[in-house]
């Protein structure tokens, strides 16, 4: 039995509390959580917006990743270094805003060489739902031979890592950012041009405009999405993973049927283990760790309450890493 810190949610607020393991769920597998991260999901639940939480009280934190002191689980004994993103964590499921946690096999996945457990977070669901992005339109048929992608809520977690991939892989990304004075950030992760949320963000009375993009992974939904879905070249695809700039989508079918533009969306929660690992062997493949390491900052579990509202607020650039 071990004393540890978490970050303890309640229907009226959250608090830094002392717990102990037997305080847990149940799980197979019992990680001394290292590292977590800040996700837009993660802010949303510190800030009691609806929907996000399941049942209380929670330990919020949908990542994290640690070494494995007790499991019933062969494939990870103890002494193993584990991610886990997604899967219900934060949400129903106790997370990683706390010195340990108990999950369940199916959840983990081995950290890939060659990242480390710290870098593991760096990416977090933010990155594992980049990667996803740029798998989904590749298989799509979007070639770095083609027309630009386009990245919305570029300076963001998601948007950050994708335009890293991006680059790696070598298409020629346009950043979309609402701060401007992050374009030389932008472009040293890869981005050939950036552009003005605006030009993405304004209402239009056509059902279609000039073709310019061949892809995009859109962080933002709303009047950005149905903007991009008007300028989606024939063939085209957008990865949509994102709703900061709401829910709603107006749009016709007329991009669908006129272009043959494909709307891709992306969950990266409920994903098979088989698929989460072939996720992270693609960014172990392909996504610069340099860059990774420049678009990542680090904070203690005790700041995650005085962070959250300023991811909320467009104020974050790249990742934040949470320590243990």
């Amino acid at each position: 039995m071990a004393k540890f810190r978490a970050l303890l949610l309640s229907e009226t607020g959250g608090k830094l509390t002392d717990l102990e393991t037997t305080d847990l769920p149940p799980g197979e597998i019992l990680v001394e959580v290292k590292y977590s991260s800040l996700n837009y999901k993660d802010a949303m639940a510190i800030a009691g917006r609806p929907g996000v939480v399941r049942k209380f009280p929670m330990v919020p934190g949908i990542d994290l990743a640690g070494v494995v002191v007790e499991s019933s689980a062969a494939e990870f004994p103890a002494g193993s270094e584990v991610a886990v993103t997604g899967c219900g964590l934060g949400e129903r499921h106790w997370g990683g805003y706390a010195g340990f946690a108990r999950v369940q096999s199916e959840w983990c996945v081995p950290v890939p060489a060659p990242f480390t457990i710290r870098q593991a977070m760096a990416i977090g669901t933010a990155g594992f739902t980049a990667m996803q992005c740029v798998d989904a339109l590749e298989r799509n048929g979007a070639r770095p031979e083609g027309r630009e992608i386009v990245v919305t809520g570029a300076a963001g977690g998601v948007g950050s890592v994708a335009i890293a991939l991006l680059a790696a892989r070598g298409f020629r990304v346009v950043a979309s950012t609402g701060r401007p004075a992050l374009t030389e950030y932008l472009k040293g992760l890869g981005a050939t041009e950036v552009i003005d949320r605006a030009v993405l963000s304004a209402e239009s009375t056509k059902p279609m405009e000039k073709e310019r993009w061949g892809g995009a992974v859109d962080t933002v939904g709303g009047t950005t999405l149905a903007a991009l879905l008007r300028q989606m070249s024939s063939n085209g695809s957008v990865a949509a993973c994102g709703l900061v700039g709401g829910t709603d989508l107006a749009t016709t079918v007329l991009p669908f049927i006129l272009r043959g533009v494909n709307l891709l969306g992306i969950n990266s929660v409920e994903v098979a283990n088989a698929e989460r690992r072939r996720i992270w062997q693609r960014l172990a493949e392909t996504l610069p760790v340099q860059k990774l390491e420049e678009m990542t900052t680090e904070i203690d579990l005790s700041n995650v309450v005085f962070n959250a509202p300023l991811l909320l607020e467009g104020d974050v650039q790249g990742r934040i890493v949470v320590v243990g």
